[in-house]
């Protein structure tokens, strides 16, 4: 009895396991083994509700939590989290899109 346990403990030491579902470790190491998609673009939404909340609250994210632009329903730190993900995907247009807002708050004075 001894022998048969040590031998069954040495087993499961080197991570022998019994696969029941083979076809299933098989397509799991198929899509592990495929180049990893990268999208290089935001969705039109995520753009335009970022846009917003800077055009509208700038830094301030506490204030853009409870506007009713808010449909994601995002804490401040979230919001702010969008905002740097937008910045480092296009940070040409994010400082076009900066530039105008401060263009338009010259002119509006």
């Amino acid at each position: 009895l001894t022998q048969g346990m040590e031998a069954e403990s040495d087993g499961r030491k080197q991570g022998k396991k019994i696969v029941r579902k083979p076809y299933v470790v098989n397509e799991m190491e198929y899509e592990a083994s495929l180049p990893e998609k990268k999208s290089n673009t935001l969705s039109r939404d995520l753009i335009d509700y970022v846009r917003y909340m800077i055009q509208n609250h700038g830094e301030n994210y506490k204030a853009s939590t409870g506007y009713e632009k808010n449909y994601y329903q995002d804490t401040p730190k979230q919001i702010k989290r969008k905002i740097n993900v937008y910045k480092n995907f296009y940070p040409e247009e994010y400082k076009d899109f900066i530039a105008s807002l401060k263009q338009e708050k010259m002119d509006v004075q």
